[in-house]
């Protein structure tokens, strides 16, 4: 009970830092969109650069039996 009051009063006096957060929110998901999508595409490019390394490899192991 005493949690919850702490937290009423919290939100009462930082209302205007949690309006704040509420409204950046979006603009920083829309920053951030780009770098993610950037950090996809170098992490599938570091798989395939794996892959193609790895193929001679796996090529000369051959099925198991």
């Amino acid at each position: 009970m005493a949690a919850f009051v702490l937290w009423l009063l919290l939100l009462v006096f930082c209302w205007p830092l949690a309006l704040l957060a509420l409204v950046l929110y979006p603009i920083v998901w829309l920053i951030c969109l780009p770098l993610r999508l950037v950090g996809i595409t170098v992490s599938a490019v570091f798989a395939f650069l794996g892959a193609l390394l790895m193929l001679p490899a796996r090529v000369l192991r051959g099925h198991p039996a």
